[in-house]
């Protein structure tokens, strides 16, 4: 792949890329929509990414490709404003680093990618991680990793208008190969966490669905918690997140606020599970790690209600299927991936027959892929 973007950069810009820079997905194995209430997640990078290769321009141009949309865009640093679409997230990170005062040249740029667009492995943060990394390392700034995934998130919120949180894109920066990260995304001080996966795998079945309103409704579920938290604070003045709070307080304080109820309810429970999941991973306890796994879906479903119809079709094939530990809904929501934890022997079975029940009561196609973890954001051409 990376001898791939450099000869397509060659290509379409009759010179080699100053920098080339490889960021990776994500997954997140417990810990969902915690990362916008300051709450805890568990994410590790995986060996899927996508790779930039950038180069210096002589006027004030910004070039950009995407192999994969088969589609280039010209913008002007002297007139950079929020776009639709992959560029969005090039743009806002170009437009961090103009905000701080640092000039950038007019850029040929070239992305290139390996992961698949909309399915809940992070692919515009790797996106952005990677402009991030390579203009730093370009102009020797000396900016730190996570002023980069700070910066990087703020290019997500002003330019592609989602309220995200803080994981992505500190997982694609801070992955480290063989393990999970428990990132408390309100003191952003985090731990490694062995994942000692010799006798399972990390199985993702895409569902393909891309539902065109996920963005509008993960906007709301952040606005909705928000709107809990001021409930809650009316009578705890301390509770200041949800993070801070506790079932029996959201039982006190939201009973009467069916929807608030439901949507802090899974916040603070999720939280929970993933502290009993770290605990779950030192043990090497996987039995019990893929049953908060299921809970957590319960929850994103009927709680939280950001699944869809074919992640619960596909949760609910998994769980049931010998050999599958866990399973459920990964990301923002309302399509994408599930993740399954899966004996090793199993995989193969587990995969065929979550394809052919998709195709048969869904008539719908499935994509599955089997992945590792990996380390961080790198240069790789420099």
């Amino acid at each position: 792949m990376k001898d791939e973007t450099i000869q397509l950069f060659l290509g379409l810009y009759g010179t080699s890329p100053d920098i080339v820079v490889k960021s990776p997905g994500r997954i997140n194995l417990i810990g969902e929509h915690t990362d916008y209430n300051l709450g805890f997640v568990l994410p590790a990078a995986i060996n899927k990414a996508v790779y930039i290769a950038i180069g210096k321009r002589e006027d004030r141009e910004l070039h950009l490709f995407s192999e994969e949309f088969n589609n280039s865009s010209v913008a002007s640093l002297d007139n950079l404003k929020p776009s639709h679409g992959w560029t969005s997230y090039i743009l806002g990170v170009i437009d961090q680093f103009l905000k701080k005062g640092i000039l950038v040249d007019g850029l040929n740029i070239v992305l290139n990618s390996e992961l698949p667009i909309g399915s809940g492995l992070a692919s515009s943060a790797a996106i952005e991680c990677a402009v991030a990394y390579a203009l730093n390392k370009m102009y020797n700034l000396n900016i730190t990793s996570l002023q980069l995934a700070l910066m990087s998130q703020k290019a997500e919120h002003e330019y592609a208008k989602v309220n995200c949180g803080i994981m992505d894109q500190f997982a694609s920066l801070f992955g480290k190969q063989g393990h999970v990260i428990k990132l408390d995304c309100k003191s952003m001080d985090f731990t490694y966490y062995p994942l000692s996966l010799v006798d399972y795998k990390i199985v993702l079945l895409d569902s393909q669905i891309r539902h065109t309103h996920a963005y509008s409704e993960y906007n709301k579920r952040s606005k909705e918690c928000e709107q809990g938290v001021r409930f809650i604070h009316r009578t705890y003045k301390s509770i200041r997140s949800l993070r801070d709070t506790n079932i029996l307080q959201i039982e006190e304080c939201l009973k009467t606020h069916v929807i608030l109820y439901r949507r802090c309810k899974f916040i603070v429970e999720e939280n929970e599970r993933l502290h009993k999941a770290c605990d779950y991973l030192v043990n090497e306890d996987f039995i019990s790690l893929g049953r908060v796994m299921n809970e957590t879906h319960e929850g994103l479903s009927k709680l939280y209600e950001v699944s869809c119809n074919e992640l619960d079709f596909l949760a609910a094939k998994a769980q049931l299927y010998p050999g599958v530990l866990g399973a459920r809904m990964m990301g923002g929501g309302f399509g994408g991936c599930t993740i399954n934890l899966v004996k090793a022997d199993a995989v193969d079975g587990l995969i065929q027959h979550c394809t052919e029940a998709f195709k048969s009561e869904m008539d719908m196609e499935l994509k599955a892929y089997v992945v590792d973890t990996a380390g961080g954001t790198e240069v790789l051409v420099l």
